[in-house]
Parts: C-alpha cells; structure tokens; sequence
C-alpha cells in the first residue's frame, strides 16, 4: 500500500510539473494557393509570423492548395475553419465585394495615397465591414498599376484591343476592359499560362509582378505599361470567431501588425516585385517592353476613366469613393 503522505508528495509534484511547463502554442492553419516562392510569403506571411513570435501563437502555413485548389473558394474556407487565415482576391468573387471592387477601378486610387490607405480610410469609416462577414481582416491591399501582358500583339492604342480576348482577375478590369472593346475572360491567375499558350485568350490585364510568379514570360512577348487599367485588390483574413477565442496576449500580437501595418508591407512587397520583373523583362532583349507617351496613354484614360464614375453610379458608391480619396 502506497503511503498517504508519498501519495500526496507524488500528486503535488505532478501539479507543479504542469504548472511549470509552457502554455501549449496556439497553431493557426494559413491557407492561400500559390506556390511558396510568391512575392505573397516575402511581402506578408513572414512579417505576420515574425509579429506574433514568442506570443504563443504559431502559424503552419498550407501552400499550393493545399487545405483546397479552389482560389474562389478562400472566403468559404476561412468563415468554415477549414483555415484559420487565407489569402485570396476580391475579384474572385466580385458580388460580394462590390463596394471594396471600387478600389481597383482606374482613378480610384489618387496621387499621393496608398492603394491601402484609400480601402483602410472606406473601412474605417464603417463602408466595408459587410463585406467580410465572420472574419477579422489582418491585411488589405492593392497591386501595382495593371499593365498589358500579351502574346505576338502589340497594344499601342484602344483600337489595337477591339475584339481581342483579354483575361481578367475581376468586375472592375471587366467594365474597363468591356469598355475598350475587348472581351473580358475571367479566371484564376494559375489557368493563364496554358490559356495565354493555347491562344484561349490574347492577353491578360493584371499587375507585373504575375509575370514572375506564374512565369507568363514564357508564353507572353509584349508588355505594355502606363494605360489607367487600375489594380487589383487583395484580403488576409482570420476566422472571426477563431481571432475572438484567442488570449488577450496573442490577439495582442496579432493586433501590433493587422490592419495598416501589415498591409503596407504586402503592397510595398508587391510593388517592388513588379519593378524588378519589369527590370528583367528589359534586360533579356527579347520581350518588346512598351511605356506610353502621356499623349498615348490619355487616349486609354478617355475610354476607361468614366468607367469608374459609372460604377459609382450604378451602385450608389458615391460615399466609399469619397471616403477612399478623402473627400
């Protein structure tokens, strides 16, 4: 028979063992579907990991589909806890987001301001909070300036775009694109290099830095830059009921980057991936790399400017524009 007063040693040593040993890490599953060498780990995942280190928190992060292909389905994946974060677009999924989309039209953005700044400013000013029901945003951005990415066609002009099947990511480079005279095909930016190879579309409207990240200088030939195409929006999302289970501690570190902070380290990543891609791009030779003349690049804006205000109109924005460029 054990002795009570041992019994009672063992049980009080037992409890103290536990109480010394460190809380369990709180692991959180981050899901996107690119592969892990996009400008996306460099410019956002790591700083985020990096935030919360120490806190109690740890973030696995699931690449490449891994947690599910579908890019249109991100939002679902998040709000299910099939991932506790993902990245994803807005125009993806553009009916849900059609007040955020309004970012991405061309003249949204105005000179002297951050493509994170004008969807912050509309956010905190309580304008797009229905569109991300059941998560906490961590990160929301904009690319770089859209640009032309086309295959054997060289886009000097609108007229150059009239009948041409140009891929897009989203409703508001579809209305610009419409606008142009062109047929807007929209897909995940994973399908463009076999439908670009294919000659399922001509061309594709989106940001330089898709260039290196999904290797469409192997089946593209002709860039170009400076038309007013706008850009394209992106989301880092938490699980919202997952973020409010948290201990004050660890949604503390998570709260010193989201929101501004961590969104200024994604766009700032993406727009310096694009300069150097242009950069390369230049440098093999064998790529006709185009910038427009201020002249050439007024024509695309008289078609494509007044697509915003039309937008605008249609919705009832008049509020999230002002409220984006501080009017």
């Amino acid at each position: 028979m054990i002795h009570k007063n041992f019994a009672k040693t063992v049980a009080a040593a037992i409890v103290a063992g536990a109480m010394a040993l460190p809380a369990a890490a709180e692991t959180l599953k981050l899901a996107h579907w690119v592969p892990p060498a996009h400008v996306l780990t460099s410019s956002t995942i790591e700083p985020l990991i990096a935030a919360v280190e120490g806190s109690g928190l740890e973030i696995e992060v699931y690449p490449g589909g891994e947690l599910g292909k579908g890019p249109l389905e991100q939002y679902v994946r998040v709000v299910q806890g099939v991932a506790d974060i993902v990245w994803g677009l807005q125009g993806y999924t553009s009916s849900q987001f059609p007040k955020t989309m309004v970012s991405e039209l061309p003249g949204a953005l105005p000179e002297g301001k951050t493509g994170y700044d004008i969807i912050w400013d509309a956010m905190d000013a309580g304008l797009l909070q229905s569109e991300f029901p059941a998560t906490k945003p961590l990160a929301l951005w904009l690319s770089e300036p859209n640009i032309f990415i086309m295959k054997d066609i060289d886009i000097r002009t609108p007229a150059d775009l009239q009948g041409l099947k140009i891929r897009v990511s989203g409703s508001a480079a579809a209305a610009t694109i419409e606008a142009l005279g062109a047929t807007p095909v929209q897909m995940p930016a994973g399908e463009i290099y076999n439908s670009l190879q294919t000659g399922l579309i001509d061309g594709v409207v989106t940001g330089a830095s898709a260039v290196g990240d999904f290797k469409l200088d192997e089946v593209a030939n002709s860039y170009t830059i400076g038309a007013p195409l706008g850009r394209i929006s992106f989301y880092l999302l938490m699980n919202g009921a997952k973020y409010d289970s948290l201990p004050q501690a660890e949604k503390d570190a998570l709260d010193a980057i989201a929101g501004r902070p961590l969104s200024k380290s994604a766009e700032e990543g993406w727009n310096a991936r694009a300069a150097q891609v242009l950069a390369d791009l230049e440098a093999t030779g064998d790529n006709t790399v185009y910038t427009l003349s201020d002249e050439e690049a007024a024509a695309f804006g008289e078609v494509t400017l007044p697509v915003m205000g039309q937008i605008v109109a249609e919705g009832g924005y008049e509020d999230v524009l002002a409220a984006m460029q501080g009017k």
